[in-house]
């Protein structure tokens, strides 16, 4: 199978872990038979530094062009690099944004799992982390307050900063649609979160919602408010299989969830248009600080491949094989240094990559 990547190394950490996702990708394809063809474009401050822009025309046609897209990582020191000097529509996260509108990317999948050789990096009580857990955060990712209108003005001599959360109820629909299609392929357990007792968005939401889960009798269906959420996920975490929400909402919450697993740098995350067609991307940021010094976690993005493989691809064996070596190399004590404890053996993020790479040839 041929299969056409377009990568966007992007800024900080991500060549690094972008090269190490591509080397796995390289020996899935040469053990199961596959051709990879990857093309690499700029995009956020690595665009601005040679283009002016956070991303071009010519990136986005290229990105279109592909099956699927890989990414590294976007953005710098917001207090200290240039590109956060510029207006708000120059800076670089402006072109994640964009791009996510351009490819109609509406659905976010963020998978946080606790591994069992990781638990006890878990910051929460032991009788928690012991339970485990294994829940998938469905994002909406083109609507709500990130997208709505806004302005700063002044009135009457004061300033006056406005933005607008608004969702129709198509958005709405087609997001609720994806996660009780992932929930029928996993516990069948929907938790749909929302402000619904104070924002009219909520309302229309939690009304959409269950509209949507009359077509699937299989899967129970609750509704938990945002607040109340964030207390579970640090309380009872265990609880949760597919948590649907909004944009902001899901940002939050999903970041929330990537802390309780340990490490942000295990966590990958795909988003989804209506086709096959994907972004797959780490779920943490650029960590400019430290850059360059190869000790970055490349398993977050190691991980969204095998989401690529899985969700654009259908490439089940294959997804398989690359999360079987991630545990499999966890079983044997290797670790970066964001998830090192005592026992295990530390390692780089080129040598992370290695092994990652020569477990997969060994599990054939």
């Amino acid at each position: 199978m041929e299969l056409k990547i377009t990568c966007i190394p992007g800024d900080g950490i991500g060549p690094e872990i972008v090269r190490e996702a591509k080397k796995v990708l390289e020996k899935v394809a040469e053990i199961y038979g596959h051709k990879m063809l990857f093309t690499d474009i700029l995009m956020g401050g690595a665009s601005i530094d040679v283009h002016g822009e956070p991303l071009t025309k010519e990136a986005v046609a290229q990105a279109k062009a592909a099956d699927a897209v890989l990414m590294g990582s976007i953005g710098g020191d917001t207090t200290t690099s240039p590109w956060y000097r510029l207006p708000p529509n120059k800076r670089p996260e402006a072109g994640l944004l964009a791009i996510r509108k351009e490819l109609n990317l509406f659905a976010n999948l963020r998978p946080a799992i606790l591994y069992d050789e990781l638990s006890g990096a878990c910051p929460l009580k032991e009788e928690i982390s012991r339970a485990g857990f294994d829940m998938m955060i469905m994002r909406e990712l083109t609507g709500g307050l990130y997208f709505g209108e806004r302005k700063t003005v002044v009135e009457n001599g004061v300033r006056k900063a406005v933005d607008t959360l608004t969702y129709d109820e198509n958005e709405i629909r087609r997001i609720a649609v994806k996660g009780f299609d992932i929930a029928m392929k996993r516990r069948k357990k929907v938790t749909s979160v929302d402000k619904a007792n104070v924002l009219d968005s909520s309302r229309l939401w939690r009304r959409v919602v269950e509209e949507v889960a009359e077509n699937y009798p299989e899967v129970t269906l609750e509704h938990m408010l945002v607040d109340n959420c964030a207390m579970q996920l640090v309380k009872n975490p265990a609880q949760f299989d597919v948590i649907l929400t909004e944009n902001m909402f899901g940002d939050i919450l999903s970041d929330e969830a990537s802390m309780v697993t340990g490490s942000i740098g295990m966590l990958a995350s795909a988003s989804l248009n209506d086709s096959k067609f994907g972004l797959y991307e780490p779920s943490h940021g650029s960590a400019p600080d430290i850059a360059g010094r190869d000790i970055a976690n490349p398993i977050a993005t190691v991980l969204s491949a095998a989401m690529m493989l899985r969700y654009s691809f259908d490439l089940d064996k294959e997804a398989d094989a690359v999360e079987t070596a991630v545990k499999k190399v966890l079983q044997d004590g290797y670790r970066t240094v964001d998830i090192m404890s005592e026992g295990c053996t530390q390692v780089g993020c080129s040598k992370m990559g290695d092994l990652l790479a020569e477990k997969i040839s060994s599990l054939v």
